[in-house]
């Protein structure tokens, strides 16, 4: 008997998450601890490894699919081991139909899809391949496994859509994209309404082509489906159609968000950087030998922001418009704005940082910025944060004007540091590192006032502080 993989709980407030790649395929051997699927959830992408070692039998939900937390996503067995005939293929779409759809139709518990299935299964086209529907029928009512019609679901509140079972994440794209799900041919097993069939439509009703009214043949058939055809270009390939990742709508959503909600405001001031500068040549390669990751200027102005924060703690706030007050945090949850490679930004966030030294800030900030790029975050990495610091430095940026994340009062941009030629206060020419502190704070919580005296005393303490005494092990 093989071991079931259940969909993991990525977090506390994570129910349900989507399949975006399977990372391994039916037939291969994995090891415990070896990554095995790639999911998505509102808040950040993970991949997440087996539980077990041994042959995977069966993949039991497609890529794309969003199913519950605990749900079966594959079987995992010895060699020689059958894959059971049932057992944990009901439970995925059990879980995954909305509250009071407990009769879901039976046929959407089928074997996976064929992208998920490999062709070579001898039963796969038997069990994939439905009876052709009635007419006024919905895609949802395909047959049964015994040969007799499923009921459609219950009509009591007038919805005869197949709005029924598909899961929240399509529902979500259809109402943000106004989409009459009844127009939309499902790819996925019973006629099953996928995301990547609502994307498909948006962006043939964008292009001016009429979508497809009826299944591919392929389907009818009960053959494999194709691979989806590339991403609809303009004319002579001038043009070319990308789809949102997940990352890049729910960035999408909460700029939008939080530019709608806050009343942001900005001003900037220039650091001397020199110093640090200074500091930080002498000790980088004795640090990165000792630790195995270079030494940036981040952990130098986090280390300054907590300690202002703490400070000036109105700017670590939060408004509280229901409570008609401002919550002032005298701890720092620091939010590190991460790139990702091929587009899209996380924040992720280093708790408690005010309790923690030079040293110890350098090796949180890697830790979770190794994390980010591996996939490696849970969504508790990205909640809680009191203040954010977000870097387009290294990108060449002298000056920017960054969104406040909701929730907080201020975001903090970390400019390009560049030498310049200055003048100094005894009124000499000096060649000097500098570079510009931009902050957008929220107007609603705080004043010009407030953010202006913030600003200045951390280019204040930037400039003055000797931090020779925490990199003394490394010089």
């Amino acid at each position: 008997m093989g071991t079931e993989i259940k969909m993991p709980q990525l977090g506390e407030t994570v129910v349900e998450g989507t399949i975006t790649k399977w990372l391994k395929k039916e037939g291969d051997t994995i090891s415990e601890d070896e990554l095995l699927v790639e999911i998505s959830t509102d808040k950040v992408d993970s991949e997440v490894p087996s539980t077990t070692s041994g042959i995977i039998q069966k993949i039991l939900v497609p890529e794309g699919e969003t199913v519950r937390v605990g749900t079966a996503l594959a079987i995992i067995g010895g060699e020689g081991e059958e894959a059971p005939s049932g057992g944990g293929e009901a439970e995925q779409p059990a879980a995954e139909a909305p509250a009071g759809e407990a009769g879901a139709p039976p046929a959407t518990l089928e074997a996976p899809t064929p992208e998920a299935a490999p062709p070579t299964q001898p039963e796969a086209p038997v069990r994939g391949t439905p009876a052709p529907p009635a007419p006024a029928a919905p895609a949802a009512t395909a047959p049964a496994a015994t040969g007799s019609p499923a009921e459609a679901p219950s009509s009591a509140e007038g919805d005869h859509s197949k709005r029924g079972i598909i899961s929240p994440l399509v529902r979500k794209l259809a109402d943000q994209h106004s989409v009459d799900l009844d127009q939309i041919q499902g790819t996925g097993t019973g006629g099953r309404i996928r995301k990547q069939d609502v994307l498909k439509f948006v962006e043939a009703k964008k292009s001016g082509a009429a979508p497809a009214a009826t299944a591919p043949a392929s389907e009818a058939s009960g053959a494999p489906a194709q691979a989806a055809p590339p991403a609809p270009r303009g004319e002579r390939g001038r043009e070319e159609v990308v789809p949102w990742s997940n990352i890049r709508r729910r960035t999408a959503e909460h700029m939008v968000a939080s530019h709608l909600e806050t009343a942001r405001a900005w001003n900037a001031v220039e650091a001397d950087w020199t110093n640090i500068v200074k500091l930080r040549t002498a000790a980088k390669e004795n640090f990165k030998a000792r630790e195995g990751f270079n030494l940036t200027f981040m952990p130098f102005l986090a280390k300054a922001v907590c300690e202002t924060l703490l400070e000036m703690p109105e700017i670590n706030s939060t408004y509280d418009e229901a409570r008609s007050a401002n919550v002032l945090k005298h701890y720092v949850n620091l939010g590190i704005a991460v790139a990702l490679e091929g587009g899209g930004l996380i924040v992720p966030v280093i708790h408690n940082a005010d309790e923690k030294n030079l040293v110890g800030l350098a090796r949180g900030i890697n830790d979770v910025a190794t994390r980010t790029r591996t996939k490696k975050l849970t969504p508790d990495d990205l909640a809680g944060g009191t203040f954010t610091i977000t870097n387009p430095g290294p990108f060449g940026s002298i000056m920017s004007v960054p969104i406040i994340p909701k929730g907080q009062t201020a975001i903090l941009a970390f400019e390009a540091i560049q030498k310049r030629v200055v003048v100094t206060e005894e009124d000499a020419i000096a060649v000097r590192s500098m570079g510009f502190l931009p902050m957008s704070w929220d107007h609603r919580a705080i004043d010009g006032a407030e953010a202006a005296s913030f600003l200045a005393a951390l280019r204040a303490r930037i400039e003055t502080t000797d931090f020779t005494s925490e990199l003394s092990p490394y010089l």
